[in-house]
């Protein structure tokens, strides 16, 4: 079957401060952050991976720069977050599990290759790093059984932070769906994970990347910092 890939990218990238959207960000080997994420893909996943992005702010730029892919219009961009962004996707996508990323991290193609026996056992998963706990970042706790329990930027008492990188099953996509659809518009995507967890008994693992490296680029720091792995 057919892997469907997803990478969320309608958002303006204002704190970064530059005109184009944030996935056309030039890196230091010359690849912008969302080439690098298909070429990610690709390596791991093959030429017959599915690529759908969600796009809004200056949707054509990203368009013109990546024309075979499959694209999901999220016109309310400036008045939603994530969450309605990758309802929007996971609906353009069949009943098949969906591996989905936001399109500002940059990260070690090593990460989809140990995503691969995940996706293989349709087994739903968040990518964490534990190694550091920041405040602004998106935290997790996890169940005595070791699954994800806790998934936001309030969570106290974090085991680590999540990378941006997920997979929901087919098993669990319809009521992840729901939960989506229910959350609030300015809501991220995790809340809707939260949820499902909590009321749909959705199992997600923890797929621990610390050895391995991925930075969301959302300051000018962040972007000097992915710059030295690339």
């Amino acid at each position: 079957m057919t892997l469907q890939t997803v990478i969320l990218a309608a958002g303006m990238g204002s704190r970064l401060g530059r005109a184009l959207p944030k996935p056309l960000t030039e890196l230091s080997d010359g690849r912008t952050i969302m080439r690098q994420q298909h070429d990610n893909i690709r390596a791991a996943f093959g030429d017959d991976a599915r690529i759908t992005t969600v796009v809004g702010y200056r949707a054509e730029t990203i368009i013109e720069a990546f024309p075979n892919v499959n694209y999901v219009h999220n016109e309310r961009y400036d008045e939603t977050n994530t969450s309605k962004s990758l309802l929007r996707a996971l609906g353009a996508t069949g009943k098949s599990g969906v591996l989905w990323m936001n399109g500002d991290v940059v990260f070690d193609p090593m990460i989809l290759g140990r995503a691969a026996a995940y996706i293989e056992r349709d087994q739903s998963f968040v990518t964490v790093n534990t190694s550091k706990v920041s405040d602004e970042e998106v935290k997790y706790t996890v169940t005595a059984e070791g699954f994800i329990k806790e998934l936001s930027k309030t969570v106290k008492g974090g085991l680590g932070e999540a990378v941006g990188i997920n997979y929901i099953s087919s098993t669990h996509k319809k009521a992840f769906m729901r939960q989506l659809q229910r959350v609030e518009d300015q809501d991220y995507f995790e809340r809707g994970l939260e949820l499902a967890i909590a009321e749909d008994g959705v199992l997600l693992e923890p797929m621990d990347v610390s050895d391995l490296y991925a930075v969301e680029v959302d300051f000018a720091e962040d972007l000097e910092r992915a710059n030295l792995f690339v």
